[in-house]
């Protein structure tokens, strides 16, 4: 009897148990599968921001500085103002008020001072081709600093100083390590001569690399040594600050209509409907609206903040009054019972007792707003504010640009000094970015109340 049981217990159906307990086992690894594919992915997406962050710091960083060449410059008073000695005598000079009229001293030629100080230095040079390779060392716009320093202290004209002029953007990037030195004379922008003056004036001490102020300071310029943020910062200003002034008071008002005193009926849901749709549609598409309506029919100058403003303000608004009714409904029915039960109106319940509940959660859903706008550059270039704009923008209906339109018009310059500007500038759109989307997170925790 044993020998005819074995095989009968080898053949056993499984119970249903054992059939439950195989099913929780395949649910079990795949649930151990779907997690390990999920930490995958994360881990794959944060490895690919780290290597996109790398690129961008790695050419961005060297932005910050600037190289910089020591030259004694003779201010000499017959080359500027076509009176007095020539040279220098380092002696106050007595020149007649036409001579040291504003329009004669900023319409003077201060390139020849820079000329004639490189001469000096490198007496060696002749030819006409070697010494334009020589001029080549400095910046071109370094003769504006130079009439700036007159202008502001005509004192200075028959004096000689040694001043620091800013080097031209192949010099830079030399002394940076961006050119190869090994690479053969015509694979190379800056040629044997000009790398054997640069060592020279290594050498003297009379090169170095210094923080970039002009970056934080110029405008746009077509000399990547001479190109800063400060235009685009100025205009991304007045641009945030008009469409936050715009924006949240009628998103607010507009949530609170809706959440609060709107009828429901069919006007209101196709008023809801088209609000939510909104907040998919393309950016470009505002742009266009923008072009057609307040700079073709309103006659809203074209290239400026105000413009900018409004066309942002159209794109943000879904955004903020969604947040803004989101604020609203978590904000519990009792607070707005008890307000009317000891005799307080519709309005002063609004006003008085349920913004200030939910004001938190709209900064944060604001703050994100203006979070997009800032990064925001199709709706802007379709109204003008592509625009090359050299000068700083004085206010909201001065021409300008803003920080990814400026960003946009860098990417596309080949000088390899633009390409370190385009980096550090998407660094410090990147820093406004963060900072902002810290701003809003630690609103919320600190501000919000959970019922």
């Amino acid at each position: 009897m044993n020998n005819d049981a074995e095989p009968n217990k080898g053949n056993a159906t499984p119970t249903a148990s054992d059939n439950v307990n195989a099913s929780l086992k395949r649910r079990y690894a795949a649930e151990r599968r779907f997690r390990r594919f999920g930490a995958f992915a994360v881990v794959l997406g944060l490895i690919f921001v780290a290597g996109l962050f790398g690129d961008i710091v790695s050419k961005g960083y060297t932005a910050f500085q600037q190289t910089y060449i020591q030259l004694p410059i003779c201010f000499d008073a017959k080359l500027i103002t076509g009176e007095g000695p020539a040279g220098c005598a380092n002696e106050p000079l007595q020149l007649s008020d036409e001579a040291l009229a504003f329009d004669r001293l900023s319409r003077a030629n201060y390139r020849k001072l820079i000329r004639k100080a490189l001469r000096e230095r490198f007496p060696a040079v002749s030819g006409r081709l070697e010494k334009r390779a020589l001029y080549r060392l400095i910046s071109p716009g370094a003769r504006f600093a130079l009439r700036e320093m007159v202008l502001e202290d005509s004192s200075l004209l028959g004096q000689r100083m040694d001043l620091w002029l800013v080097a031209d953007d192949d010099v830079d990037m030399l002394v940076k390590g961006q050119i190869d030195r090994t690479l053969p004379e015509a694979e190379r922008r800056i040629k044997d001569r000009s790398i054997a003056w640069v060592d020279s004036l290594a050498e003297s001490g009379q090169i170095e690399k210094k923080f970039n102020t002009i970056f934080f300071t110029h405008g746009a310029s077509r000399e990547p040594e001479m190109a800063g943020i400060a235009g685009a910062l100025a205009g991304s200003f007045y641009t945030l600050t008009l469409t936050l002034v715009f924006s949240f008071p009628l998103a607010v008002g507009t949530a609170l209509y809706l959440e609060e005193f709107a009828p429901k009926n069919r006007w209101t849901d196709f008023i809801e409907v088209n609000i939510n749709n909104l907040a998919a549609v393309p950016s470009i598409v505002f742009g266009l609206l923008g072009l057609a309506v307040f700079i073709n029919f309103f006659g809203v100058p074209r290239s400026t903040p105000l413009v900018g403003s409004l066309v942002l303000t159209l794109m943000t608004l879904p955004t903020i009054i969604i947040a803004s009714r989101a604020a609203l409904k978590s904000v519990p029915p009792s607070i707005r019972e008890a307000a009317l039960a000891v005799g307080a109106s519709p309005m002063q319940t609004q006003v008085y007792h349920v913004l200030p509940l939910a004001i938190p959660g709209m900064l944060t859903g604001t703050i994100i707003g203006m979070a997009t706008a800032l990064g925001e550059t199709a709706p802007l270039l379709m109204i003008g504010m592509i625009a090359f704009i050299v000068d700083i923008p004085q206010g909201a209906l001065d021409p300008s640009t803003v920080l990814p339109v400026q960003i946009f018009l860098w990417a596309d310059s080949p000088e390899r000094g633009f390409v370190e500007r385009t980096s550090a500038a998407i660094m410090i759109l990147l820093g406004f970015l963060i900072a902002m989307n810290l701003a809003a997170v630690v609103l919320r925790r600190r501000f919000e109340r959970r019922w």
